[in-house]
Formats: structure tokens, sequence, C-alpha cells
């Protein structure tokens, strides 16, 4: 059997969501490692603290004539939810911290449930404890 740490990565990434292909990519990457079995860790920081605002709302697209509903918009926050209910499906841990710094710049404090705040520590902690770490950039 496998120790958890060795089931265990971590992720750091700092995009904001809407802003790049990189959050897409990072996403997909978390959904396959839930499909490999890993536990998840996610240290978001800078504007990736913004992935998990509750208040993201969907929005129509009035240059193709298409509603909300129509649009299908897909939310940065949704997208953790899924990850976060596949997670727990399989058995599977998912911790996602926002950097409270990054939090506190932002005014981003009204998050999904299951995502919490922190600080470098916990990365530290996250990498510490983890078979791997991969830091997604923005550059």
């Amino acid at each position: 059997m496998k120790s958890t740490n060795e089931q265990t990565l971590t992720f750091a990434f700092m995009d904001p969501p809407f802003e790049s292909e990189r959050t897409v990519t990072f996403f997909r990457l978390l959904d396959a490692a839930l499909d490999k079995g890993a536990n998840i860790r996610v240290f978001a920081y800078e504007g990736a603290v913004s992935l998990s605002l509750s208040l993201q709302k969907a929005h129509g697209n009035s240059i193709h004539g298409r509603n909300a509903e129509e649009e299908d918009h897909p939310l940065s926050k949704d997208w953790i939810s899924s990850l976060q209910h596949k997670a727990a499906s399989n058995n599977l841990k998912f911790e996602w911290i926002n950097c409270g710094l990054c939090v506190d710049e932002r005014g981003v404090t009204d998050v999904i449930e299951g995502c919490n705040r922190g600080g470098p520590p916990d990365l530290w902690r996250y990498a510490s404890e983890s078979l791997n770490t991969l830091t997604i950039g923005t550059r």
C-alpha cells in the first residue's frame, strides 16, 4: 500500500479566472490526477484566489444572441465544486487553500465551501507532504 504522500500531488497556481488558457489546462490536470487516484492539494495565490469566488455569475452573449443558459459559460467556482465532488465520490482528498495575503489584496472573501484561507506555510507543508508539486506561473 502506498503512503498518503505517494498518492498526493500539490499544485500551486496564480492565474485569475477567465484570463488565460492556463486555467483550463490547470483544471484538466486536476481532473486527470483524480482519474489516476491521486489526492489533490491546491495552493491558490495572486489572481487564482478569485477562482473560488462564490459571487461569480453566468452571463449571456448578446453578440451571438444567446442568454446565460444558452451561452452556458463555465465558471471556475463550478469547476472547483465539480472536482471536489469527483474526489469525494472516489474517496480521494481534495484540499484548496487561498493565500490570505492575496485574498486581502483582492477582497475575495466570499468563496465556495471547501476552499479555505491560509498562507505560504501551507504551500510549504503541502509540498513537503506530497509526492510532487507543480507550480504554474503566469509567464
